[in-house]
């Protein structure tokens, strides 16, 4: 398949049920082991109460999302879309790179988890960093590989990922309902106000609502989707609802198991599983962990090469970065400049500080896309079949992400992650006006319009 030029461009070869595992693979991560510790600390035995308000709370976003995917199914994601409503190319720019940091981070933290899993439960004695870039050369040979590759792999990790949390709910199913499932912390339950109650709730929203935002990876896959106006927002509302089932069934799980005071912060999840069953190995829990973490770094790294080439199609981005291999139909350009900085990010070490602070960062992206689909939804009529949310939707979303900065700003008095967050816009703002791109806005205008007459034929 090639473009209106004669260049090879990516092929619709991924089906329904791919880009459903995709994005569950994205929610279902290995932080829910230590994510239940934390969130009961804050929410007591009440804990699954988080994770329907989080599921509401992402699911405007995702709602949004998915509306903007069946309208506009580009591998440019968020970048595109704010260029198609704000027509400003350093917006577009920063919002492109933001998207492309978060995953990054990401992926270097998760080669240097993997390689430290792998080293302790094979007792190896090879360096860390060199098990963590094999693992990124693992990672990246799958990407090269093609899109069907990656769905195949992110398909097995998804299902082994999936048989961890429901082996957890396998073995202490038996102990549900024997304790109560509304017994908040001493503090809210000694004066009882609904107020205190609510805030809690919120609180421990917040800390979960971070487990659904899967739809931003299955954003930028859109051009290799068949059938994308339909089976994009289907993936997106399967893989939330599901992850919301599996999620909620493991946290009555693990409080009906353990009192929640008693559950630890770190690696709750492995400690239930111990109790219910102690015959069980540990050891295959932390094989599924490895394939847990494997697999958010293999999406984000998918998430990342089709941003990056999005953007350069959009002239946002170089040209080089828009290139597709002709016999594999991936952007290989892009997928190898994104080897060369996670190799060098995973070096670095510790860069929990930037992950936190591209955290932050993404919640001001799902605002800006939210208010983009409003502007769009009042400038642009709606294309025939596509999937399509009342606009009072993406207002909500663009409120409760809002919000949640305020929140997330606020919390615990750290400002480290804010700071890092404002120096990292500032630094993509320079480097926006060092390389040029997008002062060629008569050329982003062209791909616009190109896109729209190919979408109409």
């Amino acid at each position: 398949m090639t473009d209106a030029t004669g260049e090879p461009k990516l092929e619709r070869s991924v089906t329904l049920w791919q880009i459903t595992l995709y994005g569950l693979g994205s929610m279902l991560g290995a932080g829910i082991y230590g994510l239940i510790g934390q969130a009961a600390g804050q929410l007591g035995s009440a804990v699954w109460m988080a994770f329907i308000v989080s599921m509401i709370a992402a699911m405007l976003t995702g709602l949004s999302y998915a509306n903007i995917v069946s309208r506009y199914p580009k591998a440019g994601g968020a970048a595109y879309v704010t260029q198609r409503a704000y027509m400003i190319p350093l917006l577009s720019y920063v919002v492109g790179l933001t998207v492309v940091c978060s995953g990054l981070t990401s992926i270097a933290t998760q080669s240097n988890v993997v390689a430290e899993s792998i080293a302790k439960l094979l007792g190896l004695q090879i360096p860390i960093w060199m098990l963590a870039i094999g693992f990124l050369i693992f990672i990246g040979g799958i990407l090269l590989r093609g899109i069907r590759e990656c769905m195949w792999f992110n398909a097995l990790c998804t299902v082994i990922e999936a048989s961890g949390l429901l082996i957890v709910i396998a073995s202490g199913v038996s102990y549900w309902g024997s304790q109560n499932l509304l017994e908040f912390p001493p503090e809210a339950s000694h004066n009882g106000e609904l107020g205190t109650i609510a805030i809690l709730i919120m609180q421990g929203a917040v800390l979960t609502f971070f487990s659904f935002i899967g739809f931003e990876d299955m954003l930028n896959v859109a051009e290799e989707v068949k059938n994308p106006k339909r089976n994009m927002p289907l993936a997106i509302i399967i893989a939330m609802v599901a992850a919301t089932v599996i999620y909620m069934a493991v946290a009555i799980t693990a409080v009906s198991v353990m009192h929640y005071s008693e559950l630890p912060k770190a690696l709750a999840l492995v400690a239930v599983v111990e109790k219910a069953w102690p015959w069980f190995p540990p050891i295959i829990l932390s094989v599924i962990t490895i394939f847990a973490v494997s697999n958010t770094a293999l999406v984000n790294w998918v998430m990342g090469s089709r941003l990056l080439y999005g953007m350069s199609r959009q002239g946002l981005m170089p040209e080089a970065l828009g290139k597709v291999n002709a016999s594999r139909k991936t952007p290989h350009v892009a997928i190898v400049t994104i080897f060369g900085i996670v190799v060098v990010l995973s070096l670095i070490g510790d860069i929990k500080a930037l992950a936190a602070s591209t955290v932050l960062l993404l919640l001001t992206v799902f605002t800006v896309v939210n208010v983009a689909l409003v502007i769009l939804k009042q400038r642009e009529p709606a294309p025939e079949g596509t999937f399509e949310v009342p606009v009072f939707i993406p207002m909500l979303g663009a409120l409760v992400c809002s919000a949640l900065i305020v929140v997330r700003l606020f919390q615990g008095g750290d400002f480290t992650a804010p700071a890092i967050a404002i120096g990292l816009i500032l630094l993509i703002t320079a480097l926006y006006f060092v390389t040029g791109a997008g002062r060629d806005q008569a050329r982003l205008q062209r791909f616009i319009e190109q896109e729209d007459a190919a979408a109409e034929a």
